[in-house]
Formats: structure tokens, sequence, C-alpha cells
């Protein structure tokens, strides 16, 4: 494969809910663990997520939300990099230098010329920018990952918007998913795989058959599933 092997892993809800609401001041992370019968067993996602890939891929308006632009205490280092999508930008410069202190390598991916990173290119040594013109070339990033910076895997862990847009292109090529014991709801919360809806029989190819590789059962009612993504739909005809 003359790309990287993406796996996307998060933690969703029993009805795929990535986050426990529709604004930003709601989030997974930190309301799980305020919540009896889901806080018990969360530990087990994060003891998960140190096995993933030392290469991870998530978007700036995900890392604005948990606050990376506001964050003043220097990071302890970690041995990942990460791979941040963002265009807006939803980065601001302390965001950046912060992400720049707390990872091995940040690649920061981005169409936006005036992004905050291009102005700390040159005193940030452990940053590197892909920049794309209007639109971002996912096959060409997968392919300079795995040859020019020698990533075989890259963990994806972003939001439903860029989630639907990688497995949709055919860029996803396994799902590993814990499962937390509650349902949240609400229409405008999102799930796993967002983007647009399938509007007709000929969008029917947008949906990815999946074959089970894995299922753990874990303590306090948690489940891990891994599933192997099938990037080749076939529909037959009525």
């Amino acid at each position: 494969m003359d790309r990287t092997y993406n796996t996307l892993f998060l933690i969703q809800s029993l009805d795929g809910k990535i986050s426990t609401g529709d604004t930003n001041f709601l989030d997974v992370d930190l309301d799980f663990k305020r919540i009896h019968g889901v806080k018990e067993g969360l530990s087990q996602y994060y003891d998960i997520e140190k096995t993933t890939d030392p290469f991870s891929l998530n978007s700036g308006k995900v890392m604005a939300k948990i606050g990376v632009n506001l964050r003043t205490a220097k990071p302890q280092k970690m041995g990942c990099s990460f791979i941040i999508i963002d265009n807006r930008p939803h980065l601001t410069e302390s965001g950046v230098r912060y992400l720049s202190q707390w990872v091995k390598t940040l690649y920061l991916v981005t169409t936006n010329k005036s992004h905050p990173a291009s102005r700390l290119k040159d005193s940030l040594h452990n940053m590197q920018i892909l920049s794309y013109e209007n639109k971002i070339d996912f096959a060409d990033l997968f392919r300079q990952m795995k040859h020019k910076y020698l990533a075989e895997r890259i963990t994806v862990q972003s939001g439903g918007q860029l989630n639907a847009e990688l497995l949709r292109s055919g860029f996803i090529d396994e799902v590993s998913i814990v499962i937390a014991p509650c349902l949240i709801g609400g229409k405008e919360t999102q799930s796993l795989i967002g983007g647009e809806s399938i509007h007709t029989e000929g969008d029917l190819k947008k949906i990815k058959p999946l074959v089970l590789k894995d299922c753990r059962v874990l303590v306090d009612s948690y489940i891990n599933l891994t599933y192997l993504v099938t990037n080749t739909t076939v529909i037959d005809p009525k």
C-alpha cells in the first residue's frame, strides 16, 4: 500500500455519539468521568489509547475544544507525533506553541497561507507545515507521511466531519471503538461518522461494510470493537 495504514480510534456512547452535547463546553473527556455508571470504566479507554500508533491525526477544531490555545503550563513531553488538520484556523500561535512542546513532532496540515503556525516555523524546530492550495489532498498527505516521514501507521482521532471525509474517501483501513455504557441522543450532537447524509441510491456506495476482527468485553459494561474496513462497496441492482 502506497500510503499509511490508518485506524479510526475513538470512544462513543452506545448510540454512536462522540460528544456529550452540541456545544464546545460539553466533552466526553470532561463529562464521562463525572457520570456514575460511566466513570468507573473510563480508564480502560485511556489504557488502550496508550497502545495506539506513534502518529495520531486530529483536527485543530478538536485541539481548540480541549483547550490547547489557553494552556500556559509547560506540558510533559509525549513520544507520539501529531498530524493536525487546521484550515480555518482554530489554533492560535499559543496553541501551536503548546502542541510543539507537548508532542514529539507536530505536522500542521493546512490550506491557510496565513495560518499562525507560519509565523513560528523558524522557531519551532519540531514542526513541519504541509501546505495545500485549495483542498487538502489526503492521498498525497498519507503518501508523504509514509515515504518522507516514515510513518507506517496512523491513528485517527478526529471529529465526525473529518472522520466521514476520510472514511468515504477510502483512507480508513481499520476501526477500533470503545463503547461506553450510556445513551446520549441529540440530532445535533456529533456522531462517530458525520458529514453529508446519503440522499440517493447512487450514494449507497459511500457505505463501508465492516469485517469484525475482535470483540473484547471490558469491565464495568464497556466494550472494545475492532473492525477491518471494506473499502470497495458492491451494490446489487434492484
